[in-house]
């Protein structure tokens, strides 16, 4: 990170806490991404500038002058440094390498780097392997790069589907000693280029194998060699797709043999010392194919409003710092959820056991006990530890269908009156939150079913009910309390925040809405509450699905921190993850700082640079599931569209480019496109003014939101791509060329 300023710009040392203007001023000037260190080396400051500088940035984070872009990490320009590792992902027309920065941390697609070819005597670079480049910026996100130094500490990984040579492909005319056994399409979808598998180095892998590779030496032309090394299963096996992304990013999935047997030596706890929750009935509500519970929650009224518990598995009564557990749990930083299968953060003998709340079984708890007046304020919040014996494990389904009035035999066996409660206490917590202004996105999940043979039998929107709005607010309660609880008594937590979106992206979110007759207040006045406005006002209606996804686009992810900068989407102050620790490292982290703050176990808690690294480890482990569970998802969808290539079906438009329409399948939720080259022949602009697709010739015209009837005409299941064309319209040129 750079310790000065760039030849030509202003704000020299002072020795004194810079003004707002002259922090910006730095901050837009320097290279990369600038926090509180590179900022006190800048101006002089000394540890008495520590607090203000904080309160500073977090001002000009709140009213959008700033972005973050990591853990304590600011920009306000997207340029790459002058140097950087980046992988080839593939080669332009004229056989060049094509790259991508491994780590990217701005808005929007990462960069295209367009390489140089390599000195004469030097093996050319090859798709997947990684360099270290010397950049120079050439366009808006376009860069050329020349090598200055190969990786080689590790082998290159080729993740993809292993094709047999059938007797129609022109590589058996060579002679048998270059003769291939196959070929292999990378999973990449970034990757242009198939490898070449040699025979002898096939590992017998079998036709529509998914397989990993290493790359070979390149002997000749063509195209470049690559050994398998593991197979994964048959393409056709549903089960096999989650393990594409485990391989591809790097996911931790085989635990060490000393964690493991750490997990083993498990046993449950005593009730010395513990809070004894044994004879309140709470309860735990998750979903029907859950395994792990680890949040039980109880409510009984109180006055006007309701008394509260949110209890939690005891992770850290288990998971001690340091230990070997301790050390895969961070490294791992959360669980990743797929149809067929989780990547635990923690062994099956603790996530699946001694810390799942199972009902009528004693377990360790930490508990939260609060007090919810009627207008949804929340107060006397008091932790502790406990051991606690789950009266009921229930369903979102179950505890709706006793709501809507047809209660099961479980939901008839709970104390009279505890459901009421339940939904009492949900009602006033809503309340507040309708309040403060809180941004609601409604965004569909979608949902994989398996049947036992691991063949998908639906793709379909997972429905939101009552119940789990009730669970989600009980949750954030309890996360707030643990928040303020542990602000109150100084002691040092990773926070979850979520800043304010950028005033560039506000503002072309303006524009967009302006064009579908829907307005928001200027870019320095608007709040949570004026987005949420507008998506209450296209609620169920056609405009509804493209107006959520135009919103979330403009916001920024949200990240973990030891500064508590806010949560823009919940408006809340203050907010740390506190009630899933089976499954997030950083709710972990929470319960120890709990337990220290509560005088339950001796300090001293984490210091703040132990926590901002942490936070920056987990942040990228979370956005790493979050994009396995997404690239998993299309694989899903690409493969279910196999069987219907041909099939008509109705979609809508959710952005335009320059080189197609990208489009939402209504039936399944999956994203396609449908290129240019499958629309009628014409001369077509695209105005991102106004958004839209016109073409000259015809009175056709597309724009966001619109309606289409689609048909299936291309999957590519490893890639999880899906390529679309118009119903009775000619063959795409792209075929017709074929």
């Amino acid at each position: 990170m750079p310790d000065r300023l760039p030849t030509g710009t202003s704000p020299a040392r002072t020795g004194g806490l810079p003004d707002r203007e002259q922090l910006r001023a730095f901050i837009e000037n320097a290279p990369g991404r600038i926090g509180k260190r590179e900022i006190s080396r800048q101006f002089g400051l000394g540890p008495e500038h520590r607090r203000p500088l904080r309160e500073m940035l977090r001002d000009m984070a709140l009213d959008g002058t700033l972005a973050p872009a990591g853990a304590r990490r600011f920009r306000v320009s997207d340029r790459l440094p002058e140097s950087a590792v980046v992988q080839v992902t593939g080669t332009d027309a004229d056989g060049d390498p094509i790259a991508r920065p491994v780590q990217w941390d701005g808005e929007g697609s990462s960069p295209v780097v367009f390489m140089h070819p390599e000195l004469r005597g030097r093996p050319a670079l090859a798709p997947g392997e990684r360099v270290v480049a010397r950049l120079r910026r050439v366009g808006p996100g376009r860069y050329e790069g020349r090598t200055l130094r190969r990786l080689t500490d590790a082998p290159v990984q080729i993740v993809g589907l292993f094709h047999r040579l059938d007797e129609s492909d022109p590589a058996l005319a060579a002679p048998a000693r270059f003769r291939p056994a196959g070929r292999l399409t990378p999973a990449d979808r970034r990757a242009k280029a198939e490898w070449s598998i040699p025979a002898g180095e096939d590992d017998d892998a079998p036709d529509n194998e998914v397989v990993i590779a290493e790359p070979l030496p390149q002997a000749g032309p063509g195209l470049h060699p690559a050994r398998i090394i593991q197979r994964l299963g048959p393409q056709g096996d549903a089960r096999t797709i989650s393990m594409v992304a485990v391989a591809m990013l790097g996911i931790p999935h085989l635990f060490p043999t000393e964690a493991l047997a750490q997990a083993r030596a498990a046993r449950g706890v005593a009730p010395d010392g513990r809070t004894d929750l044994r004879d309140v009935p709470l309860v735990t509500i998750d979903g029907a194919d859950a395994r792990d519970f680890d949040d039980a929650i109880y409510a009984e009224p109180d006055g006007e409003g309701f008394r509260i518990t949110v209890a939690i598995a005891d992770v850290a009564w288990y998971v001690r710092p340091g230990s070997a557990l301790d050390r895969e749990a961070r490294l791992r930083g959360n669980s990743v959820y797929f149809p067929d299968r989780v990547i635990p953060m923690l062994p099956e003998e603790l996530s699946n056991g001694w810390c799942s709340l199972r009902p009528n079984e004693d377990r360790g708890c930490l508990f939260i006990d609060m007090r919810v007046a009627a207008n949804g304020v929340v107060s006397d919040a008091r932790p502790g530890r406990g051991i606690m014996r789950s009266a009921a494990r229930l369903t979102y389904e179950q505890v709706q269908a006793a709501r809507d009035g047809a209660p099961d035999t479980t939901m008839q066996s709970l104390p009279d009156g505890l459901l009421d409660s339940l939904f009492g206490a949900w009602s006033c917590l809503s309340r507040a939150r309708a309040e403060r202004g809180t941004l609601d996105l409604d965004l569909p999940e979608r949902q994989v079913h398996l049947n036992d043979h691991g063949q998908i039998e639906t793709i379909r929107p997972r429905i939101r009910l009552d119940s789990h709005r009730l669970v989600e607010e009980f949750m954030i309660a309890a996360n707030v309390a643990a928040a303020h609880y542990l602000e109150r008594r100084h002691v040092p937590c990773l926070y979850r925040i979520h800043a304010p979106p950028a005033p560039e992206r506000l503002e072309t979110l303006r524009r967009a809405l302006e064009m579908m007759g829907l307005s928001l207040p200027p870019v320095g006045r608007l709040r949570a509450t004026d987005l949420d406005r507008v998506l209450r006002q296209v609620s169920d209606t056609d405009q509804a699905g493209l107006v959520n996804e135009l919103v979330l686009r403009a916001q920024n992810q949200a990240e973990y921190s030891p500064d508590p900068v806010g949560h823009f989407g919940l408006s809340l102050s203050a907010y740390a993850h506190f009630t899933s620790p089976i499954r997030r490292y950083a709710d972990l982290l929470t319960h120890r700082a709990l337990l220290v703050a509560a005088g339950l176990e001796p300090g001293p808690a984490p210091d703040h640079e132990t926590l901002e690294e942490t936070g920056q480890a987990i942040t990228r482990t979370e956005r790493r599931a979050a994009q396995a569970e997404r690239d998993t998802l299309e694989r899903y969808a690409a493969t279910w569209l196999e069987t219907r290539v041909g099939s008509v079906m109705e979609a809508h438009i959710s952005s335009l480019s320059r080189f197609g329409i990208f489009v939402v399948l209504d039936a399944t939720g999956t994203s396609a496109l449908l290129p240019m080259s499958a629309l009628p022949e014409d001369q077509w602009h695209h105005d991102e003014k106004t958004q839209t697709l016109s073409g000259r010739n015809t009175t056709m015209a597309f724009r966001p939101g619109q309606a289409l009837r689609v048909r299936i005409e291309e999957t590519c299941a490893i890639r999880g791509t899906v390529l679309l064309a118009l119903p009775d319209a000619p063959p795409p040129r792209w075929k017709r060329r074929a």
